[in-house]
This record gives structure tokens, sequence and C-alpha cells, in this order.
């Protein structure tokens, strides 16, 4: 006997099992149905950790379970306890990676990996930046038609929004305690969304933040994080791209673009953002100031058109630095199976 839970079909009975994973992604694939089948969002998930005194960011299980590689092994311990399984299936668990470990070769950096060192948990240290898309060709191409087919759409958070926030952690703005689903609108075009651009110059080659209009952008899905009272991490979630956190480019060719990275972290500033009320307090605009540097995002050269870049710069109150943030319901997790 089988049901839905969180768009997979699963035994009743028990937990998703790793016994017919071949190859790494196989492998992380049935780590995001754990998941899934737990109903437990990535805070929760850390937080069962902690009761077992394991290590396991909320920002690494995110980035571990949207990508194809092998996790580490202790990253596999750390979450299948804080699933909630017992010795036994964690045993099992450990002897599939294992198994995997030994009949494949190390990932290289075009299976989706980097040269950079990775701690016990599973944190990433960078040797360099790594980046979480090297091109960015996809700027709307992709549409809904990717998220049906390639059915890896289980890195999204399943769980539907309660009616009543039980919490308030961005003032003026009706987000949940473990974060949103949201569109995010230049206030002035309310019609253009800030999603996945390029650098229109040339110069910085890898997708950056920019407008363009919301019909064209269906992916990357944005999420909210909180990190601290108006603080928030802003994520990209793409099915086949994994998930990406802005990140605030401090130097170099692409200096006060914004870039989607996966090495997410929740103590790096550059991935901080404050979000502050703008305006009028009866309305719900808002300017978006990274922590790392204080200042505000806004328009290039305040452009009005389809793929101006945002960037960062100085706090200036002028109407390209006033944004919506529209929150979403969360999106439907997609398996391409049929009833």
């Amino acid at each position: 006997m089988s049901q839905r839970r969180d768009g997979f079909t699963e035994s009743v009975e028990g937990p998703p099992q790793p016994a017919q994973a071949s190859t790494p992604a196989e492998f992380t694939a049935a780590l995001r149905r754990l998941r899934l089948w737990t109903g437990l969002t990535y805070r929760q998930l850390e937080d069962k950790a902690a009761a077992y005194t394991d290590t396991l960011p909320a920002s690494t299980v995110a980035t571990t379970l949207g990508r194809a590689t092998l996790p580490r092994e202790r990253f596999v311990d750390a979450f299948t306890r804080a699933c909630g399984l017992g010795e036994e299936e964690v045993r099992q668990w450990l002897e599939a990676r294992r198994r995997i470990a030994t009949q494949k070769p190390a990932p290289t950096g075009d299976e989706g990996g980097d040269d950079r060192d990775v701690s016990a948990t599973g944190v990433s240290v960078p040797a360099h930046a790594p980046r979480w898309r090297q091109a960015a060709g996809l700027l709307g191409a992709a549409g809904i038609a990717v998220v049906g087919t390639l059915g890896v759409i289980s890195l999204f958070h399943g769980s539907s929004a309660p009616a009543t926030p039980p919490a308030m952690p961005v003032t003026g703005l009706r987000m949940l305690a473990v974060g949103s689903w949201a569109r995010i609108h230049p206030a002035r075009a309310p019609e253009l969304c800030l999603t996945e651009g390029r650098d229109r110059t040339g110069q910085y080659r890898t997708a950056v933040t920019a407008q363009r209009p919301c019909a064209k952008a269906v992916l990357p899905l944005v999420f909210l994080e909180p990190l601290g009272k108006d603080t928030v991490q802003i994520q990209w979630h793409h099915p086949k791209y994994g998930i990406g956190c802005l990140t605030v480019l401090l130097k170099g060719p692409g200096r006060d673009l914004l870039e989607p990275r996966d090495d997410c972290a929740d103590d790096n500033r550059a991935q901080q953002f404050r979000i502050e009320p703008f305006g009028p307090s009866a309305t719900a605009h808002f300017r978006i100031r990274p922590v790392a540097t204080g200042q505000c995002l806004s328009l290039r050269d305040q452009d009005t058109k389809d793929g101006a870049e945002v960037v960062q710069g100085r706090c200036s109150g002028a109407a390209d630095q006033d944004f919506l943030i529209e929150l979403i319901s969360p999106p439907q997790v997609a398996t391409g199976r049929t009833q």
C-alpha cells in the first residue's frame, strides 16, 4: 500500500530506502525524498541534529541536497539521525554510501563540484568562490517544462504556509519563521521581477541578478531565509542547478553585482541582506541593504529596461531603490509521475 506524501509515492510502513541508489545523483535524490518524507524544514533538521550533538547547519543541508555529488559520510550520518532514523536504518544509509563511493571515482568539477575542502559535516570551505552556474544562457528558456521533466523539484520546501505565520522575522513582512517563498519586484515596475540575468557589458560572464518580466522569470524560484531580525539570505532554487545564495561581489570585473553562489553560509556577510520598510508605514515597500557594505540595492544607472542589472550603491532614496516583496505559496513538488 502506498500514499502520496509531499509529491512522492512512498510506502506508509517506513521511510524511503537507499538500496536502489547506484550513483551519487540517485543517492542524493534519495536523501531529498527522505527529507520530504519527514516533513521537516532545514531549520528543524538543524535543531534535531543538535540534539544528537551533531553540527548540521540549515544552509549545509540545502546546499548538499541541491547537488548531484556524493555527500560526505559524516553528513549522511548526522542527516539520517536528524530525520529520526534508528541505528539500523542509519547503518543501511552509510553502507549504501560506501558501496557507491567504492564504485565511482571522486567527482570532478564537471560533475558539480569544485576545488575546495569540505569539513566533516559537509560545510564547504572554498579555495575560490564557486559559481552556481558557469553561463547565463537560460534566461527564461527553461520554463515550467524543465520542472516537469527533470523531476528533481524535490529540493524545494514542500510544506504549506499556515494562515497565520508564527512570527514576523522581517518588520512589515508576514514571513514564516522558517522562511518564505517570494517574488521581489521593483516598486516602480511591479510587472518586473528580480531574477537571473547577465552583465550586459560582457565583463562578467556568469549569472547575475537583473530585472525581467515576471512572465519570463519562472525559474529560479526565490526563497527568503531569515538569519536574524530583519536580515535574510536570498536563495535561488533551480531544479537543475540546485540552490544558489545571492552574493554581493566586492571586487573584480563583477564588482557591485549580485551573483548566485553555491557556497551558502549563514555567516557570510556578503550573502546577508537587511530588509527595511521604505516609504509610508502602510505600504509594503522595502529597501534591501547588503550587510557586508551597508549600501542599498538599486538598478544600474537607474535603468527601467528589461535586463537591467541589480547593483549595490549609495543609499539615496531614489525610486530604483524601492522594492515590493510578494510572498507566494510553496511550489508544488513535481516528480514526473502520474497518479
